[in-house]
């Protein structure tokens, strides 16, 4: 069995210590070893993490070399190659070296490896969303998804970096854990409605009652979601100012989901003077629905009617119930429409249509 050589690419790396510590040749192999390190580092923030990025991302609304510019990541890169290269000559060879030095070298790089890991990780999180949220699935669910995937993201991150940055200073892990378990019960007991928040956040997202950028109404606040957290679901309302709901409060209030819908209700209701011909009226109401229903953009003809509702000594109304797609702009220029066919049914069946200022004058 061959033991460990004294000479590594040809290098003899044994003779008498002559640049402090070191031998010649063993200073020549530690500038190799730095050089490839260097750029082992450089080619990967420049090219590999860029490339890798471009070709795992679902999306094309991340550059690669955007997310990878950082210099940490080059750290990253070359500590890992210099703390395996160092532990490779300490198994490998018999270099005139100060071991001791050598030794420190190669645990601090294995420590700085860890912790520029850990950043890196940390980062990545906020790009989760390149790839839960792909173009053509269902989008306001994915952004959900990924606005709770991120925040637990970070979590963990933060949780396991700090084990492991405690391991790396050598605390004792198992007792570490053990009071940790004790003081994590008497948090947990004292952060029970933050404990709540984040079983809401869950909860939202297994039964998806909304999705980011749905318009709902919950606790008599109506807005836009635009963010749902761990703690929080953040709403814009129609004065663009930001409400922040907790989450426990969501999952126990009804919430009414104005995106949900299948269709959009139109309800105008007109008043005519009480001389007018109730015949009269009875056929503006059939013209009226007639023509609203032979409209495109009419749906549920079945439950759609209009009829007298009320009849007063002064006035008499009449009421429509029209149903059309799920859009906003189409409601209003509907709803806009209906109203001006109305006052022409109005005019060709001789009605006139009260006014209490004129009355009031009489």
């Amino acid at each position: 069995m061959l033991g460990p050589s004294m000479s590594v690419l040809g290098i003899d790396m044994g003779g008498e210590a002559e640049i402090g510590s070191f031998s010649q040749g063993t200073a020549t192999v530690l500038a190799l070893v730095l050089l490839l390190s260097v750029g082992v580092g450089i080619f990967s923030r420049r090219m590999f993490f860029p490339w890798m990025m471009d070709l795992l991302s679902k999306t094309e609304r991340i550059d690669g070399k955007d997310f990878f510019a950082p210099r940490s990541l080059a750290w990253m890169v070359g500590l890992l190659v210099l703390w395996q290269s160092v532990d490779w000559l300490f198994a490998n060879s018999e270099p005139v070296w100060d071991a001791e030095l050598m030794s420190d070298v190669m645990e601090y790089s294995r420590a700085g490896f860890i912790i520029l890991m850990l950043f890196a990780a940390y980062r990545l999180v906020d790009y989760l969303d390149a790839f839960i949220v792909v173009e053509g699935d269902d989008m306001a669910a994915r952004r959900s998804l990924a606005s709770v995937a991120e925040s637990i993201g970070r979590l963990a991150v933060v949780i396991v970096g700090f084990f492991v940055i405690a391991g790396l200073f050598g605390v004792n892990l198992n007792g570490l854990i053990a009071g940790l378990g004790i003081t994590g019960l008497a948090l947990a007991l004292a952060a029970r409605d933050s404990v709540a928040n984040v079983f809401g956040a869950i909860s939202i997202i297994i039964d998806q009652p909304f999705n980011v950028g749905d318009w709902i109404i919950v606790e008599d606040i109506e807005g836009e979601v635009v963010n749902i957290g761990l703690r929080t679901t953040m709403l814009r309302t129609g004065n663009d100012t930001i409400v922040t709901i907790p989450n426990s409060n969501i999952t126990n209030s009804p919430v009414e989901n104005y995106s949900k819908r299948r269709f959009r209700r139109i309800r105008p209701t007109f008043e005519f003077e009480e001389g007018n011909d109730m015949g009269a009226i009875k056929k503006f109401c059939d013209t009226l629905s007639e023509q609203v229903l032979a409209d495109s953009r009419s749906t549920k003809h079945e439950d759609s009617w209009v009829k007298v509702t009320q009849v007063l000594p002064s006035m008499v109304t009449v009421s429509c119930n029209f149903y059309c797609p799920s859009s906003g702009r189409i409601q209003r220029e509907f709803t806009e429409d209906i109203i001006i066919m109305a006052r022409s049914r109005g005019e060709e069946c001789g009605l006139s249509f009260h006014e209490p200022r004129r009355r009031a004058q009489m």
